[in-house]
């Protein structure tokens, strides 16, 4: 059975912050940052599948939570941020709030 909690929860990131990231162009961009570009997309490729993959709308929480501050993750947002693009860090009170009123705790 789909666990429609777990999917508005991946459907959340894709729309807040993830859709920014793999719309973003590389045309006009200096030749290191659209490695840069090319390197967080495909990471973020990466991140959204592994987020599909989740079983439940708790392991999306506790995962999510895990990423804010893990080693890995930091790499991937600065990245982001000099690329002037959102990570998970700016959604994340929001994203707190949307797990909240679903009623799903990490």
């Amino acid at each position: 059975m789909a666990d429609r909690k777990k999917d508005e929860l991946v459907q959340f990131f894709q729309k807040r912050a993830f859709r920014l990231v793999m719309n973003a162009k590389l045309k006009g961009r200096s030749e290191a940052d659209q490695q840069r570009l090319e390197y967080v997309q495909k990471a973020t490729r990466a991140e959204i599948e592994r987020f599909r993959n989740y079983r439940s709308a708790q392991e999306v929480v506790a995962n999510f939570r895990r990423d804010l501050d893990s080693e890995p993750a930091n790499r991937i947002h600065t990245e982001l941020r000099s690329l002037v693009l959102p990570t998970i860090n700016d959604v994340r009170d929001a994203f707190e709030r949307r797990a909240k009123e679903l009623g799903v705790t990490g």
